[in-house]
């Protein structure tokens, strides 16, 4: 994700839902509500994040995943899907600070591309922390937070919607580094992310969240499990190990099947004839419902 709108310089800097249902083998398998399987850690106990009791079990996808910042083509996500060793697929599905145009990421993309198996991986660019080197269309303050939350947060679920992702889905929310030995800042993105979450939930949706292991991620992981706060989690730490569990930085949080690791960045690979510059991801956490 950094990739798209953060320097290299920039990016140097930075980089300093309880499981039920488990893809395997492209069939889905009940699990228990606790949670079981490889990338689980332990079973889910008082380090659950509360979420709302109304929404359904998840559909989770376990494996790897690729994101990229423009979707691609039909074509070459069914090119993708017959030679490529990824079953997963992040989609920047809106956000103030969304950086690439998404021509292709349509009602009809969503239903065709799942038709053919991929599992998608919703992901909104909301406000960024008021700390965060660079500029950025939507930026919080101290005094905006939890409007900006609660506001982004619903439009993530409508922007999730007219998509054909249907409640019970996740949307991941994307939180690039900043420092978070700033205690003012780091506090602007927790009301930020509870209002965000709150207002998701609200919808229906599950909440991710998406942040640097060192930096973003790390400043939610203090404070979770807690009110208002993601039910699953996607962590960028660049250590070359495609697993959600060697390396774990977090401890037992987020057990489950609820962790995403991306683990590599702007990687050139062809497949089926068809050459995309992608992110390498290890996946074993909630991806979207489609409707049918």
């Amino acid at each position: 994700m950094a990739r798209h709108r953060l320097s290299k310089k920039h990016r140097t800097i930075a980089m300093a839902l309880g499981g039920a249902a488990l893809l395997v083998g492209g069939a889905l398998t009940a699990e228990a509500a606790s949670g079981s399987g490889s990338g689980s850690g332990s079973a889910a106990t008082a380090t659950s994040p509360a979420r709302p009791v109304s929404l359904s079990k998840p559909v989770t996808y376990t494996g790897r995943a690729f994101d990229t910042c423009t979707a691609p083509t039909l074509a070459q996500m069914k090119a993708w899907k017959t030679a490529s060793p990824y079953g997963g697929a992040a989609v920047y599905i809106g956000g103030k600070n969304r950086g690439c145009a998404q021509p292709q990421l349509t009602r009809d993309w969503v239903k065709a591309v799942s038709a053919v198996g991929w599992k998608l991986i919703p992901l909104y660019v909301g406000a960024q922390p008021p700390c965060k080197s660079g500029s950025n269309p939507e930026k919080m303050t101290a005094a905006t937070a939890a409007s900006l939350g609660a506001t982004d947060g619903a439009d993530a679920g409508a922007k999730a919607g007219a998509l054909g992702m249907r409640p019970g889905s996740p949307v991941y929310l994307d939180m690039e580094g900043f420092d978070t030995a700033n205690t003012s800042c780091k506090d602007t993105v927790l009301t930020y992310t509870r209002a965000w979450n709150k207002a998701l939930h609200g919808k229906g949706y599950r909440t991710g969240y998406y942040g640097f292991a060192s930096s973003s991620a790390a400043a939610v992981a203090a404070v979770s499990p807690g009110t208002d706060m993601p039910d699953a989690l996607w962590y960028a730490a660049y250590d070359d190990t495609e697993s959600t569990t060697t390396g774990y930085p977090f401890g037992t949080k987020w057990p489950g099947h609820r962790r995403g690791h991306q683990y590599a960045i702007n990687k050139k690979e062809t497949y089926g004839g068809v050459t995309l510059t992608v992110d390498r991801n290890a996946w074993d956490a909630p991806v979207a419902v489609v409707a049918k």
